[in-house]
């Protein structure tokens, strides 16, 4: 279920423009008037800092317009979602990615990154079995230079 916290910004875009009014409504009736008034607080921060320091990774850019009013603008117009799945699938791929590069404030990476559990083991294996293979010098067997077939048809 995705969550305004996460993105105040992006939520609005993505997910409360296709709820239905009685799901808003509902939502409203969750938070009370002082969550609502926390969400209209975080939704102008968040704006403030969008154009402050834009995200190369947000689908969305953020600009005033000619009467000073921050505005959401499409990256890319075509990836806009349409229709209430469209916006949650959006959500969720725009979410995974801010996780997978590391940008997700409330997850705390160092649990996974200094937990060998973790760590893919035959990658690791595959590294060492380079090194080890590209620093062997060549080596031959008996007394002198190798000697035998030289591959050169010498009649």
């Amino acid at each position: 279920m995705p969550t305004f916290d996460a993105d105040p910004l992006l939520y609005d875009r993505m997910i409360r423009k296709f709820q239905s009014t009685s799901e808003r409504e509902a939502d409203g009736r969750k938070k009370g008037y002082s969550g609502r008034l926390e969400a209209d607080l975080m939704r102008s921060e968040a704006k403030i800092q969008a154009l402050a320091h834009p995200d190369p990774n947000s689908p969305l850019i953020y600009r005033r317009d000619q009467s000073g009013t921050i505005v959401a603008v499409d990256q890319n117009e075509e990836d806009r979602p349409k229709s209430k799945e469209e916006g949650q699938q959006k959500w969720r791929e725009v979410m995974e990615q801010r996780f997978l590069r590391g940008e997700d404030a409330d997850f705390d990476y160092t649990n996974v990154d200094n937990n060998p559990e973790y760590d893919d083991h035959e990658e690791e294996t595959r590294r060492h079995e380079e090194v080890y293979f590209n620093d062997e010098a060549e080596q031959f067997i008996g007394e002198g230079e190798p000697s035998g077939q030289t591959g050169v048809q010498d009649f």
